[in-house]
């Protein structure tokens, strides 16, 4: 048996231990933020277990979802994914309290681990239903207009601020001992519906996306973070034919945004997908939709 060279044991255990001090795990962090298609109708007992199975190191923050005025909203915990962070999702600082409905997160993810298979993915999602991006559709939902006052000064981009600052905050998001990075990596985007009932407001949209994804990613402190855009659609499914009268305005909008802003795409497939109810998409939309959204963040991330 070789003796033991103790000079050198004592020379490299302050190193060793200083390397693990300041060991670090690095996480891809990715934005998910709008309306109720962001939040998702897709039921969970519908979740393909190709996905179920293959959610990998990715964690999640979901902001609460909550109306204007409530000093709740933005509150929750950074826990792995699972299916059930769909609309009816709610959370508090100490739980996170799973539906039974998903949105594009779980395939999302899913698609990221096969592009970055030896990455982590961190998720923060801030999304509220029937919410718009202009105060004057604000409505009984709430608005992201970054100057709305709300209620009680407090309205949906406060929320999104609210849990950026509480995801951020947390130094060991997935609590193996171990001090984690964040790496801003991506944006989407999926929400418009709202700001499609009214001409006014639907004409105003593009001026609305622009200034809100300018202060989105001044918030993630990355100038030309990717972002993707979710383009909505009609379902056509009341009595008129059409359930945002105003859809192509936004619609053009939002394409307007894709082809003159820098590090920006846009998902069409939303054209194709089936419907749960007369404004949201079904399970397999939502799967598409999260695929898709991977495929061009990654390919954004990629130039």
């Amino acid at each position: 048996m070789r003796p033991i060279n103790y000079a050198l044991t004592f020379f490299l255990l302050p190193l060793i231990l200083s390397a693990q001090e300041n060991a670090k795990d690095t996480f891809r962090l990715f934005y998910l933020g709008g309306q109720s298609n962001m939040d998702g109708f897709g039921l969970v007992e519908e979740v393909p277990d190709s996905i179920h199975s293959n959610l990998g190191e990715s964690w999640i923050f979901h902001g609460h979802p909550a109306p204007d005025g409530d000093e709740s909203g933005g509150l929750g915990i950074w826990a792995k994914l699972l299916p059930g962070q769909g609309w009816e999702f709610s959370a508090t600082e100490k739980e996170n309290n799973l539906s039974g409905f998903f949105g594009p997160e779980l395939s999302f993810a899913k698609k990221l681990q096969e592009y970055y298979p030896n990455d982590k993915i961190a998720i923060i999602k801030y999304s509220r239903g029937g919410t718009s991006i202009d105060s004057v559709a604000a409505g009984r939902y709430g608005s992201w207009e970054p100057d709305f006052k709300g209620q009680n000064g407090i309205n949906q981009y406060d929320h999104f601020l609210k849990t950026l600052q509480e995801a951020m905050k947390v130094k060991d998001i997935d609590g193996n001992g171990v001090e984690d990075v964040l790496i801003p990596s991506g944006i989407l985007w999926m929400q418009g519906e709202s700001d499609a009932y009214r001409e006014e407001v639907a004409l105003r949209y593009y001026d609305n996306l622009k200034r809100l994804m300018d202060l989105v990613r001044a918030a993630l402190r990355v100038d030309d973070l990717p972002l993707v855009i979710g383009k909505i659609t009609d379902s056509g499914k009341n009595d008129a034919g059409k359930v945002f009268r105003y859809s192509e305005l936004v619609q053009y909008a939002q394409e307007k945004y894709a082809r003159t802003e820098q590090k920006v795409a846009i998902v069409r497939s939303t054209q194709n997908y089936g419907y749960y109810d007369a404004y949201h998409y079904d399970s397999s939309g939502y799967i598409d939709l999260g695929e898709k959204f991977a495929e061009a963040i990654y390919k954004l991330n990629r130039k």
